[in-house]
């Protein structure tokens, strides 16, 4: 299949190289040339813009950072909307179901079809193709796709309703979100009163508390204190506010999302918009004197 690659960051470039090693002819285009040169190596042709990839391809993906990103590169100016032969446009970004609403029904002018695509499961999902694909569209449409899509990983329709993906995708990264914080406050408390955060991991994954913070983020990125798990901390605050967005746009009841949302403004406010999303629990270890994980596994705050 012919398909453009627009966005080639942590999460884009990975996905597009598993395209080419699928036997998928690419055409990419993103602003850091480096990153188009080292997928050309790989047998990609290199776009000039948003544009000339549209002129080329009929099928477009896009992975990018934030909603602005891709509302312009779809309908702004020199972007996907102006393309002579492209029919359908794929965001595999997280950028709410508001936002998709309003690119689908400005692509539709130019009958152009958008495919709402966004993926879960990180940079390491992106690596292995084991990202879980959430795609709303019209059927035919994702079934003329759905194979591409299935190179990331697992896909599931959620229905033809513009935005029901990312309405998927909020919900999915709301809960992850809760759980980092949850697992951090819970650890935390334990090494307050002396118990080896190790070995705390240990049992939460053995019993009814694990999660992905603990079976993945924690083992990875917290206790050795590398925090580097590959997705920043402004990655997550955006998902977690458009979650809170669409539950009141729902006219939902939201305690929980609420306190979830202040908690990681703290993070972001303290920690920086680029660091590591498992950094949230430096806060948390900060206000109650302890640090977690580690060579020596400290107990007390140095």
């Amino acid at each position: 299949m012919d398909i453009g690659f627009i966005g080639l960051g942590k999460m884009g470039f990975p996905m597009a190289r598993r395209l080419i090693e699928a036997g998928h002819t690419l055409t990419v285009f993103d602003t850091q040339k480096a990153a188009m040169d080292r997928l050309a190596a790989l047998g990609a042709t290199a776009g000039t813009s948003p544009k000339d990839i549209s002129d080329k391809v009929e099928t477009v993906m896009v992975s990018l950072p934030s909603l602005q990103a891709s509302l312009e590169v779809a309908t702004g100016k020199g972007g996907v909307i102006e393309g002579r032969r492209v029919k359908r446009f794929i965001d595999l970004s997280t950028i709410g179901s508001q936002m998709a609403v309003k690119i689908h029904d400005l692509l539709a002018s130019a009958n152009i079809v958008q495919i709402d695509s966004p993926v879960s499961g990180g940079v390491a999902g992106a690596e292995k193709g084991t990202l879980a694909v959430m795609v709303s569209g019209p059927r035919a449409e994702f079934e003329a796709v759905k194979a591409a899509l299935a190179v990331f990983g697992k896909v599931f329709y959620i229905g033809d309703k513009p935005g029901a993906g990312q309405t998927m995708k909020l919900a999915n990264n709301f809960l992850s979100a809760t759980a980092m914080l949850a697992t951090c406050e819970a650890v935390v408390m334990g090494t307050k009163s002396g118990l080896d955060p190790a070995v705390m991991i240990d049992v939460i994954n053995a019993g009814s508390g694990m999660s992905t913070a603990s079976r993945d983020k924690f083992p990875r990125s917290v206790l050795p204190r590398s925090f580097d798990y590959g997705f920043t901390t402004a990655l997550m605050v955006k998902d977690v506010r458009l979650a809170v967005e669409e539950m009141r746009s729902l006219g939902l009841s939201m305690e929980v999302a609420e306190a979830v949302g202040r908690l990681w403004d703290v993070v972001i406010r303290e920690q920086g918009a680029e660091s590591d999303f498992t950094e949230a629990i430096k806060p948390i270890e900060k206000a109650a004197g302890v640090v977690v994980g580690g060579a020596k596994r400290s107990h007390a705050a140095k």
